[in-house]
Formats: structure tokens, sequence, C-alpha cells
């Protein structure tokens, strides 16, 4: 909750997901919709460090409708995140293995057409369940609010938060059964039971869709027994630089033609080890600061932050040594929330390639 509240003093487009709440499973047969999945998201973004108390949270219609003139979409998806029931592991009254099944909404007022229109507003409360679960959850992931609204797939959403969710890790990786699978992604019992068509319809599109939004890279392998697929691992890699560029740009770009230009890349550089986009967008404004050339520890204080909470606990200097290395002449051509999500993306891999520091 220190991490969401501190997220949300920033502003900015990412925001902290309690890794509970990521890792709750639907009650077989049940999962929420694209929609209600990223309403849910935009209602933790803006509840904040203050999802897990006991007190009314609002949002602007506006803020869900995206352009949409009508508001039929948010009461059915506030009416889905109703009836929508949920399962963990629980202890009964006698101490004996239990499941526990809970809403994550207790009530909810959405204005009328009448009253509210255009500029209409909705509260709603957490349940008291869902609060405990917000509070006593010792991990979170980062998300990109941007990406969230951006993502064509539920599964594909549903990856991406656990991807995000394992990214730091020592071992950033998921690895479960068929049941664990579909459990996870909220697939149907009944739908894709065909391996084939579960990899084709979900994993592929899935992944494609990541791989252009997301700040990370899925990657992930089938484990066999004789000819059946037993189970599935999925390894999270964050990009280098250049790649996390290309998706600060892709997210900035309206998402009419996203589906083509994810499949039809025009032009792409070898760097690294990693073949990615070339950024084409015009830079941000041209009197933000580009990477400092000496010591990043003065007068940079952003950088600084994201070397320290995303570096592993190696000298944040020679990090930046690395960094303008890497990048080369492109440094000098960074701006603002690019220079931020590259420099972010190149101490994550950093950590990656080396480790933690003693």
């Amino acid at each position: 909750m220190r991490v969401a509240a501190a997220l949300r003093a920033k502003g900015g487009d990412e925001f902290a997901k309690p890794g509970n709440i990521i890792e709750v499973k639907f009650v077989k047969g049940e999962s929420l919709s694209l929609t209600a999945s990223r309403l849910l998201a935009l209602m933790i973004l803006t509840a904040g460090g203050d999802a897990w108390e006991d007190k009314p949270h609002r949002i602007r219609k506006a803020d869900i409708r995206r352009g949409h003139k009508g508001n039929e979409r948010i009461t059915d998806m506030l009416e889905e995140l109703h009836r929508t029931l949920f399962a963990v592991d629980d202890k009964s009254w006698r101490g004996k293995k239990a499941t526990l099944r809970f809403s994550l909404i207790s009530r909810s007022r959405e204005e009328t057409e009448e009253d509210g229109g255009e500029a209409g507003w909705i509260e709603w409360e957490f349940t008291p369940d869902a609060r405990k679960m917000i509070q006593a959850s010792e991990t979170y992931a980062v998300l990109n609010r941007q990406a969230v609204l951006g993502f064509r797939s539920n599964y594909a959403l549903r990856l991406y938060e656990l991807g995000a969710l394992r990214l730091h890790r020592r071992q950033a990786t998921w690895r479960g059964d068929m049941a664990a699978l579909r459990a996870a992604l909220g697939i149907p019992p009944e739908v894709y039971t065909d391996f084939a068509q579960l990899r084709r319809k979900v994993l592929e599109k899935a992944k494609a869709e990541i791989d252009q939004l997301a700040h990370f890279r899925v990657e992930w392998r089938e484990i066999r027994q004789g000819r059946t697929v037993a189970e599935i691992e999925f390894r999270f890699e964050p990009k280098s630089p250049p790649a996390v560029i290309e998706t600060v740009d892709e997210l900035d770009r309206h998402s009419c033609g996203r589906g083509e230009r994810r499949y039809e890349m025009v032009e792409t550089l070898l760097v690294g080890h990693g073949a990615v986009c070339a950024p084409t967008n015009a830079l941000t404004k041209p009197d933000e600061k580009t990477f400092p050339r000496g010591s990043i520890r003065f007068g940079h204080d952003e950088l600084l932050a994201i070397g320290r909470t995303h570096g592993g606990g190696w000298d944040i200097d020679m990090i930046a040594n690395g960094f303008r290395e890497h990048m080369g002449e492109r440094v000098e051509k960074l701006r603002g929330v690019k220079l931020a999500a590259a420099w972010k993306g190149f101490c994550e891999s950093w950590v990656t390639r080396r480790g933690r520091a003693i």
C-alpha cells in the first residue's frame, strides 16, 4: 500500500496492484470479461494506498468510458464485478481446510444520466474480504495504465499481470499444469479443450500483445508427458532500452492499426542479442534533460530513484556507464518519459543478467 500511495502521489501511468488480487482464482466456470478487468484495474489505480480502508472510492465515468458516448457498458461492467465470485484457500471455524468464496465489490453508486450526464461519477466500496487480501499482500505488480487499457485479449491482460508480478523475482517464471493455467488466465474448462487451439488462440496472441505493449517480453516452454502437454512454464524478461522506447512510442500512438504494426514490422534493429522495432515517434519536449554525462547522483533525482529501486543494489554510476555504452549516440536524444522508461528497463535487465549485488 505504501508503493501504491507513492505511485499515486507521483502521478503518471504506473500503479501498483496487490499480488493477492492478481493471483486470486475465479470460482469454477466464471471469469471477468476484458472490460470488467480493465474497470477493476482502474478502481485499484484510483483507490491507490487507500484501497484497504473501509471507505468509498470515486472515479469519473469519463475516465472509464474512453470515448464511448453511452454509459450502458459501465453499468454492465459494474454489475459483472458485483456478481463474479472469487475463491481462495482458507480454514473453517474448526481449523479445517476450506474454500472462501467472495466478491470484490460490496456496493456501488452510479450517478444517473439525468444527474450525472457526461460529468457523472461512480462510487464503490471493496468488500471486507477484498480489503483484507489487499492489506495482507506482501507482493505487488507495477502496471502501466495505457498498457492495461490497450490490451484486446483478456488472457493477455491476465498474463501481463502475472508477468509484472514476477518480473523482479530471482526466478521470473510461472509454472503450472493445464488446470492451473486455466485458473490463472480465467479460461473456461469447455473452451479450447485441444492444446493446439489453446496455443494458437490464447498463448500466441497473448505473447504478441505483451511483447508489443508491456515493458517485458514473455516466452513459454511446454513440458510434455509422452505426446501430451502436461505443464507450461512462462519466463518473463525485461526489454532492452531501445525496445522499451518503442513500447512507449506504441502506447502513445492511436490503437487504430496496432494489430498491423504488431505483425508487420517495417524495420528492425539488432540491439545486443535481440531484435526490436526502430522507434519512429518524435521526441518529447526539447527542454527536458538528456541522460547525464557525469555522475547521475547530482541533479537527476528521478533517474537516481529509478536506479536505486530497480538496480538491485549495484552502484548507480556503474549501471549508468553501462547504459551510456549500450545506447551510444542515441542516449543524447532521449527525453522525458522515453528516457525514464529506457533507463528503468536497462536497470532491470542489468539485475537479470548479473543478479542482485551482495
